[in-house]
């Protein structure tokens, strides 16, 4: 029999952070939890299921799970985020992979968003396929600031149970998150030695409403379906809003400030 390590990465989760543990409990032969010093009762919580929470200031999403894996006693590696749980059709198959011949050094499941009072079936948020189950012998956490993933170079199988991802429980917290996520895409993007250009920010966000509420039918998925479109047409603007400022700033040039003259 096969036997995963499960990885969470934490801070200040309370809200959420059990029903992930509850998921991972049948699966998993040792849960490992890295967490940024949470000041709330995450860790207290987490306790309940492990003795294995380590203690470990931010550095990053990449570099906070590739240390979470680096600390797993067995090769393969479950990986979830606090704010997801594994469906029971997904825990059923797990089991029974443990027991197989594994075709793949890695899975991909796919994820489906609980958002506004209901499943989103459709736009870019479903199906959502995250690389989540993998022999950690088989690659490494790669990425900038966000969009963080296990890269393998291998070719990667699929897992027909879903990942439930219970995402955020008010626009208040999606507005805290797109402040932050926006800055760090936005940085990332610069990074990469792109420049921002007037048609991405008058071009690309309409053309991502239009995809995610057309041709990803969001509409079937009613209010919901509209708001998550233009939820991800106003994360694709802010990136590029920020992107341009940070890209401006390199070459402004304040004017002289004749007040100051004595």
């Amino acid at each position: 029999m096969k036997k995963i390590s499960a990885i969470l990465i934490t801070h200040n989760e309370e809200e959420k952070i059990e029903q992930a543990l509850k998921s991972l409990r049948s699966v998993s032969d040792e849960i490992i939890i890295v967490d940024s010093h949470s000041t709330d009762s995450t860790i207290a919580i987490c306790h309940q299921y492990t003795d294995r929470v380590i203690k470990k200031s931010w550095e990053g999403y990449r570099a906070q799970k590739q240390f979470a894996t680096e600390q797993a006693t067995h090769d393969w590696i479950l990986s979830l985020d606090a704010d997801e749980m594994l469906s029971a059709e997904l825990k059923r198959e797990i089991l029974e992979w443990k027991n197989q011949a594994s075709k793949f050094q890695s899975y991909r499941i796919a994820r489906k968003t609980f958002f506004m009072g209901r499943w989103i079936s459709h736009t870019t948020w479903y199906p959502d396929w995250q690389l989540r189950l993998f022999a950690k012998s088989s690659g490494r956490w790669e990425g900038g600031r966000v969009h963080e993933s296990f890269r393998t170079s291998e070719t990667p199988g699929r897992l027909k149970g879903q990942l439930y991802h219970y995402t955020y429980s008010s626009f208040s917290e999606y507005l805290h998150q797109l402040e932050h996520f926006s800055a760090l895409a936005a940085q990332d993007y610069l990074d990469s030695g792109k420049k921002v250009y007037w048609t991405h920010i008058g071009f690309y966000p309409p053309g991502i409403f239009l995809k995610n509420y057309l041709v990803k039918f969001g509409f079937l998925d009613g209010l919901p379906g509209l708001f998550v479109s233009l939820l991800a047409a106003f994360s694709t603007l802010f990136k590029y809003l920020k992107a341009w400022e940070i890209q401006s700033k390199k070459h402004i040039q304040f004017p002289y400030d004749s007040c100051n003259e004595e």
